[in-house]
């Protein structure tokens, strides 16, 4: 027979996202409705170490369902990564009496969770952990959809649309770096969302003229006096390509950085509802046994996976969405 968790830890660590509140106060009441403690670990897999928590009941996360960031704060712990440091954490744990742990984050939390609760069990300690993805960049492997994800794009495509306005006024084309050093979701979500002239992303090698060059000149010859340039930080600075742009072409671009705007404000519906969800199936699995997993979307249902294989696991980026984007690009007639 498993053993019952009396009392669990919740935490978030990495970049914030929002959503992540709306997670927390999933846990903390799906855990009270199973007769659980929760202790919110403030400020990631660091609070673990210098033992910085706050006992959480129902009442404690009222009315942060709607709130961005994080109620627990968050950070990065360099002290973490080695096993003295995994030591110390571990030694909150047992006097907290924690007997699971909830990380809500992106993959560098997911594998702290994994090697935390490998060196507890060497210890012979029992310490399981359950993952949750949130990450405005929707990169996590196993998971369709992270926590972050919407309302980050629909974050980016109101500061767009409102620059496009502008643009229309002057005449002007606009370069806009949204986050994404490593993935291309929310650049190429975006685009397809505001109609860009161009996109680019990190999973697609530049061709500076035929991605960019060429459909600036598309659109003028159409009749379009103005143009929009997405980029995702890891295809390239949009400062560089603003400037390339003016010397290739002789028209001189407006860029805008957005920046950690994107992480900000109140979650959407879909990352309110996806957190809520995922906090609840993350307390279940603990009061189920699991010893450590992550909760991820697949085909709109939660899953659960053995979090070394979902660390493993590689995530096929959808490029049938640039299609897309060309075809409603690639167009002698093209307007927004």
């Amino acid at each position: 027979m498993e053993r019952k968790i009396k009392r669990i830890g919740v935490l978030t660590s990495g970049g914030d996202a929002p959503g992540m509140n709306a997670a927390v106060r999933a846990v903390v009441r799906t855990a009270s409705s199973q007769g659980v403690q929760c202790v919110g670990i403030r400020r990631g897999w660091n609070g673990l170490i210098s033992s910085d928590f706050t006992v959480l009941d129902s009442s404690s996360v009222s009315h942060i369902i709607n709130k961005g960031g994080t109620m627990l704060y968050t950070a990065r712990s360099q002290e973490f990564l080695n096993e003295a440091g995994r030591a110390k954490a571990l030694n909150t744990c047992k006097l907290l009496g924690l007997d699971g742990i909830v990380a809500i984050g992106g993959d560098g939390t997911f594998r702290g969770a994994l090697a935390i609760s490998r060196q507890a069990s060497e210890c012979g300690m029992s310490l399981r952990v359950v993952g949750i993805p949130a990450t405005i960049d929707n990169d996590i492997g196993c998971s369709h959809y992270t926590i972050g994800f919407d309302t980050a794009c629909n974050t980016a495509i109101e500061c767009i649309d409102k620059l496009r306005d502008t643009m229309q006024s002057h005449e002007r084309c606009s370069v806009v770096e949204v986050m994404g050093r490593h993935a291309g979701y929310l650049a190429l979500y975006v685009g397809i969302a505001i109609g860009a002239t161009a996109v680019l992303i990190p999973e697609r090698e530049v061709d500076f003229d035929r991605d960019i060059v060429e459909k600036i000149r598309r659109a003028r010859l159409a009749g379009t006096t103005h143009y929009m340039v997405v980029v995702a930080e890891g295809a390239g600075s949009a400062m560089e390509i603003g400037e390339r742009i003016h010397q290739e072409i002789g028209i001189d671009p407006r860029v805008t950085v957005l920046g950690h705007i994107q992480r900000g404000g109140s979650p959407t519906a879909r990352d309110r509802e996806t957190a809520s969800r995922m906090g609840y199936e993350a307390v279940m699995a603990l009061a189920e046994g699991a010893e450590h997993c992550i909760i991820a979307v697949q085909n709109g249902c939660l899953v659960r996976f053995e979090m070394e294989e979902a660390l493993q696991m590689k995530k096929q980026f959808q490029m049938e969405r640039y299609q897309i984007l060309e075809a409603l690009t690639n167009r002698m007639d093209h307007d927004y």
